[in-house]
């Protein structure tokens, strides 16, 4: 049983791994429920953290990272998994793809395929447009440059008058029973949408976004879904996108 004043940041990384409850966070570190009460209430008062209903969040998100700093980021990963989601397509499948730069190197792969593409990623455009066998739809809408992709009512407008047959999707972070993270409400409704105009959802992710609540704004997930993550996934994170409804796809180094 360790001390509060030392159990308290380890809370802390606890619950930036996402939204924790009482319980489980009382029988990670060997005490009551009533113990870690009064721990979250201590760090709530400090501010640290929100009370939620039977456990507690992070209370300030951490700060978005720019679109080429994502870009930077598990390069290798991104790339194994932008080539397993592609081998999960059909031909002439209709797209819908989110913004994102997970999403936007499985969308440098549809080059020379047969699809219907639409899309609120920006720097997908010019990979995309006059590409032989794509027919290129972009939404549009107000400009969010952290992540150069369109949102907002336009770009929901548009979409609602559309179907695809895959939604491929991404996000700052996934955690099982909340669905996918991002930093702004624009965002996560387009997503939504984006999955419910779509007859199947592939979510595009690799491990080190798993399981992690970065993030405030959430897109919940449809009861089925795929996962495409990268080999350095664990058991565990498998097994707990599993437990949320995925079917989940370990692409190979």
């Amino acid at each position: 049983m360790t001390r509060g004043r030392h159990r308290r940041p380890l809370l802390l990384e606890a619950l930036q791994a996402g939204e924790v409850v009482v319980e489980e966070l009382a029988e990670r570190f060997g005490v009551s429920a009533s113990t870690i009460r009064r721990d979250l209430q201590h760090l709530a008062t400090e501010k640290t953290i929100r009370r939620t209903y039977g456990g507690a969040v992070i209370a300030h998100p951490l700060p978005e990272a720019s679109l080429p700093e994502r870009e930077a980021q598990a390069r290798p990963e991104k790339a194994a998994i932008a080539r397993a989601a592609l081998g999960l397509l059909a031909e002439d499948d209709i797209l819908v793809l989110d913004g994102g730069s997970t999403v936007a190197a499985f969308g440098a792969g549809l080059a020379g395929r047969r699809h219907h593409v639409i899309t609120n990623n920006l720097p997908l455009v010019g990979t995309l447009a006059g590409a032989p066998g794509l027919t290129l739809t972009v939404l549009g809408g107000a400009v969010r440059p952290g992540s150069m992709s369109t949102m907002g009512p336009l770009a929901e407008a548009a979409l609602r008058r559309l179907t695809a047959d895959k939604a491929v999707v991404s996000g700052d972070g996934f955690v099982a029973g909340r669905g996918l993270c991002e930093a702004a409400l624009e965002q996560v409704a387009l997503k939504s949408l984006m999955m419910e105009q779509a007859g199947e959802v592939l979510v595009l992710m690799d491990a080190t976004k798993l399981g992690r609540a970065t993030q405030g704004a959430w897109a919940p997930l449809p009861r089925r879904w795929t996962l495409v993550t990268d080999a350095g996934a664990t058991d565990a994170q498998c097994a707990e996108a599993e437990a949320a409804g995925a079917r989940v796809v370990r692409a190979a180094p």
